[in-house]
């Protein structure tokens, strides 16, 4: 198969490798990590409302649809481990393929809004710990939230196994404090067993069921794995494929098993002190943190529940920001700053959370969060067909392609999903047309769900009805069709672009190496200082003299040793400027350092590399 144009994070991409010597053990080591970064996404805060609710409702009654989900969870991520292993796509990008642009931009949005729910999952349920541990009012805890949203691009630096270390160490914590809650709490053996006999008591546990199932699979961890596996750099053998999905496998089987012992372990919790002791309708997670002592007799159990939740709310902030980078390049091939992308994505959850808070009180945060996980559910139908149309073709996916029955599961599991949502939202809409203002139900809602149940049946008999592209070539590999006559390129204008750093000396021997004594070069450096981002041009601080002083000693020594030379400055960042000198001055090649700057530079003014290269039409020699 071709290498994908737009690799899927493409900072991390392949950087991990997966050939070491050693027992099953070890080298089942090189490929664990994916998975736990998304099985944080099915402990997050909204699990636990959904699963506070079910238990303190109904018991252990829906213990069934935890088991259920699970199940689930772990035959589409395994599916979305295969598509990035072999394909080497992320689910964005298998979309992309599969359908019409208009299609795509709505599943974007929908993407986007299933990212924005589980934000907001994430931003109650740690403003909510931090309350409950320091006393911190709601509001302050959720604006307080935004700062994490830089804690991923300073562990990003760090490398993707810091990453996961970070993330395995918060998934530790959560488990051992429910563990230890549990233990206290001593249910019953045998009334647990009965909960996994399939069961829906009333409506209302339809409508906690949905949102358990939308807590469960969660549509941003789709697209989150099948981008995450490919970090890890395999052999493109049948063998070495094979074994990247067997252990991918077996890495999200132990994962997602651990997640549902965290949330099988709320709801017994719930179910065995709130239930039991006719709390019925214990949703919140503040009345469940409040009733925990009095209830269970131990002081340090509210304390474990509200560091648990801390971590939970911590660790799923960091794949909801990268969800967000991969939904937004897969669909649009658009990248933008890090910073920038998780900020507009907390954002989005923040403020609608204080208006919220601010309107209708602090008790709404329960219903906040059942319902942002049942806007999840909604949304898996979107995200699951398009991973089975892909993952079942075997002009794409070759001898890898699933078979006869995990094919079978999917599309079940896929009905079911829909086929619960489509009940939930017959039942409201009913509800809703009872109501004084039917009009806008008629008006406004009806048309809106006709057009999405439109495009969900699109999305489903497109690929049936329409033959996919001919592919010509196999995977994992494209035939070799042999090398034509290699010409050697002559650069004769050479752009070699300094940042003052260690990097400008290799940066320059690699220029001269290239263009020799007949090329022209044109040394060149951006000034960004606050003021060069503002004046342009017209700065003349200390930092512009200075620079200017150092671009005219390198020119003056290369001219001594016989070179054509001459510097140039630029002004702001130095992604655009550096482009702007480069198109201007009409070079045919750029060389130019890895970036001289690290850590909380690179948080203000980005990576220049990868802007730089993007930007430019002529090829680029980066140095390191």
């Amino acid at each position: 198969m071709k290498q994908h144009p737009h690799q899927s994070l493409s900072e991390v991409h392949g950087t991990i490798t997966t050939e070491v010597k050693g027992n099953f053990w070890k080298r089942l080591f090189a490929f664990m990590g994916p998975a736990y970064l998304v099985s944080v996404g099915y402990m997050d805060p909204g699990n636990w409302a959904t699963d506070l609710a079910g238990g303190s409702r109904f018991g252990y009654a829906l213990l069934w649809v935890l088991l259920m989900s699970n199940l689930i969870a772990l035959l589409f991520q395994s599916m979305c481990a295969r598509l990035g292993v072999v394909a080497q796509r992320d689910l964005a990008q298998a979309s992309r393929e599969l359908y019409h642009p208009a299609v795509n931009i709505f599943n974007y949005i929908l993407a986007e809004i299933a990212i924005a729910a589980t934000d907001l999952a994430e931003v109650v349920g740690m403003a909510i710990g931090l309350q409950l541990l320091f006393g911190i009012p709601l509001t302050w805890g959720i604006a307080i939230s935004v700062l994490d949203s830089f804690l991923l691009l300073f562990l990003m630096q760090l490398g993707i196994r810091k990453l996961e270390a970070f993330i395995l160490g918060l998934v530790l914590i959560i488990g051992i404090a429910f563990g230890i809650q549990m233990m206290l709490a001593k249910p019953d053996l045998g009334e647990i067993a009965g909960g996994f006999g399939p069961s829906i008591p009333s409506s209302d546990a339809l409508f906690i069921a949905i949102g358990i199932i939308g807590a469960t699979v969660m549509p941003h961890n789709l697209y989150l794995h099948s981008a995450l596996v490919q970090s890890r750099k395999i052999t493109r053998t049948d063998e070495g494929i094979r074994k990247a999905i067997r252990f991918n496998i077996i890495d999200s089987a132990i994962a997602l098993n651990f997640a549902l012992f965290v949330n099988a372990a709320i709801l017994i919790l719930a179910a065995a002190v709130f239930h039991k002791s006719g709390y019925n309708g214990v949703s919140e997670i503040q009345d469940a943190h409040r009733l925990l002592e009095p209830l269970l007799g131990k002081n340090y159990a509210p304390v474990l529940f509200a560091v648990a939740l801390i971590a939970a709310g911590q660790s799923s902030t960091i794949t909801g920001t990268l969800s967000g980078q991969i939904v937004m390049e897969g669909y649009l091939h658009l990248r933008i700053a890090p910073w920038l992308r998780r900020l507009i994505t907390r954002l989005l959850a923040v403020v609608p959370a204080i208006i919220v808070v601010s309107i209708a009180g602090e008790h709404a945060t329960g219903d906040m969060l059942v319902m942002s996980q049942v806007i999840l559910s909604m949304q898996l139908g979107f995200a699951v067909i398009p991973l089975l149309h892909y993952v079942s073709d075997k002009k794409r996916m070759g001898a890898y392609a699933v078979g006869f029955w995990a094919k079978l599961g999917g599309w079940l599991a896929a009905l079911i999903i829909v086929g619960l949502n489509a009940r939930l939202v017959v039942s409201q809409v009913e509800a809703w047309l009872a109501s004084p203002q039917a009009w806008v139900v008629w008006w406004f809602v009806i048309p809106g769900l006709v057009f999405a149940a439109s495009m969900l049946c699109y999305i489903t008999f497109k690929p049936l009805l329409a033959k996919f592209p001919h592919k010509t070539e196999r995977v994992p590999h494209a035939p070799f069709k042999g090398i034509a006559p290699l010409e050697q390129p002559a650069y004769h204008e050479i752009a070699v672009a300094l940042d003052f750093s260690d990097a400008d000396q290799k940066t320059i021997e690699h220029a001269l190496h290239i263009g020799g004594k007949s090329a022209k070069y044109f040394l060149i450096h951006a000034v960004e200082t606050a003021g060069a981002w503002v004046m342009g041009s017209d700065i003349s601080d200390l930092e512009t003299h200075s620079d200017v002083k150092n671009m005219e000693q390198y020119a003056t020594a290369l001219r001594e040793l016989g070179y054509d030379c001459e510097a140039f400055i630029g002004y702001g960042s130095a992604k655009k400027a550096i482009p702007i000198l480069v198109n201007e001055k009409g070079a045919d090649l750029l060389v130019m350092g890895a970036h001289g700057h690290h850590t909380f530079k690179d948080l203000i003014f980005g990576t220049t590399v990868g802007a730089v290269r993007h930007a430019v039409s002529v090829p680029v020699l980066i140095v390191r």
